[in-house]
């Protein structure tokens, strides 16, 4: 296993400097989903959520929050993302009833994107809660992971 990139040879964390790495086209894919009720999934279905429409708004969350990541969590470099794309599945036949949230980042750029794709579903998934809280206080929020990232020296990744 190799060491872990945020400490100097003193302990120390730091940003990992990235000057000399090659901007390659990097992509990375996360998802997570968000457990509840059949009447709030029916709710955000319906469109019918007192506050709006719940899955339009955790879009657009989740699409700022990634270019918020570095403002977020504090050794992440500021990143000019290319592409955020943040899409939802509704599950709600068998097993538990939920929603599934998969966030699509892209950049040019010395470093990867795996934190602002964890970022985009983390949000989107919370502004779902936030939303629905009124009616459904025992959502669960769950299962958030990298599916997969592209470019850079590591290349692909694809989780097994």
């Amino acid at each position: 296993m190799s060491s872990l990139t945020h400490f100097d040879a003193q302990g120390q964390a730091h940003m990992v400097d990235v000057a000399a790495k090659s901007a390659t086209h990097r992509v990375a894919v996360a998802t997570g989903r968000i457990e509840m009720q059949p009447a709030t999934l029916a709710l955000i279905e319906s469109g019918t959520a007192k506050k709006g429409d719940v899955l339009g708004v955790a879009r657009i969350a989740g699409i700022q929050a990634a270019k918020k990541t570095s403002d977020l969590i504090p050794l992440c470099h500021p990143l000019a993302l290319t592409r955020v794309a943040v899409a939802f599945a509704i599950a709600d036949a068998g097993a538990v009833p939920q929603v599934t949230c998969t966030a699509t980042v892209e950049t040019v750029g010395p470093t990867g994107v795996e934190m602002e794709a964890l970022t985009a579903v983390q949000v989107a998934l919370l502004t779902i809660y936030d939303m629905c809280k009124a009616v459904d206080r025992g959502m669960r929020i769950t299962d958030v992971h990298v599916l997969e990232k592209h470019g850079g020296k590591s290349g692909s990744w694809v989780a097994g």
